[in-house]
């Protein structure tokens, strides 16, 4: 089983590449099927790492809205025939550059302990 700590890296490297293509703008994101798709997997594998984090990482930091992460992840898996690309753009233009900070200092509070 992955640890934590690798979770959380985990998280930072899918959200650089998605900040290369989100920098292309909204048109682009929404003029190509294929950037959608695959911001859409890359949200999923965020998802999918929160969701395998211990409960008491996801305790140790109450700021970062793991729920709403996970549920995201949720949606975007079983509900892939009815995503909301509005959502999905909030999420990559507003939220990730929230996030991205906040799992830096998790792993800088974790140390090399955990």
């Amino acid at each position: 089983m992955r640890a934590d700590r690798e979770r959380l890296l985990d998280i930072l490297e899918v959200i650089e590449p998605i900040e290369e293509y989100a920098a292309r703008g909204e048109e682009a994101f929404r003029d190509d099927e294929l950037i959608q798709n695959w911001m859409t997997s890359h949200i999923q594998v965020i998802g999918e790492a929160a969701r395998s984090l211990s409960q008491e990482i996801r305790d140790r930091d109450r700021d970062i809205p793991w729920s709403l992460i996970i549920g995201m992840r949720h949606i975007l898996v079983h509900h892939y025939f009815t995503i909301d690309l509005d959502r999905v753009w909030r999420v990559v233009h507003s939220d990730l550059p929230t996030l991205k900070p906040l799992i830096i200092g998790l792993l800088e509070k974790m140390g090399t302990n955990d």
